[in-house]
């Protein structure tokens, strides 16, 4: 796999505070700079910042996968598996409630990988993965 560049993603908060102290103190971003209005993070090697908007009007939108409901828009970050499994306990420890429990999906097959889900405090949903083999990322 190529060596990737880190993606930058804003996204919409109801409670900038809330927010920030979750990514921070609950998920472990490194804080970077802010305003009265968003706060950057480093999330993962990627920068994540969060925008205060009062009010979002989003649908409560999922997808069937795995006899699971998927939220939709979701996003989140593939890590390797021994730091999935260390972050899902702390999650657990923290606790977070997931929208889908840590599993593993395509046990045995190309592909194979552990997930979760969860919502932040405004509502985004998040899907963390690690792959058995990181080489099938986008295997069929």
């Amino acid at each position: 796999m190529s060596s990737l560049r880190p993606f930058h993603l804003a996204i919409p908060v109801t409670n900038l505070s809330k927010c920030r102290t979750f990514y921070r103190d609950v998920l472990g971003c490194k804080e970077g700079r802010s305003s009265d209005n968003w706060v950057d993070f480093d999330f993962f090697g990627h920068q994540l910042v969060i925008h205060l908007k009062e009010a979002i009007n989003g649908n409560d939108i999922s997808n069937p996968v795995d006899g699971k409901d998927v939220p939709i828009p979701h996003y989140g970050v593939v890590l390797d598996m021994d730091t999935f499994r260390s972050f899902s306990e702390r999650l657990k420890q923290k606790n977070i409630e997931f929208i889908i429990e840590p599993y593993i999906r395509f046990e045995g097959e190309a592909g194979e990988q552990a997930t979760l889900f969860f919502k932040d405090p405004s509502g985004n949903a998040l899907e963390f993965k690690a792959f058995k083999n990181i080489d099938q990322l986008f295997a069929k």
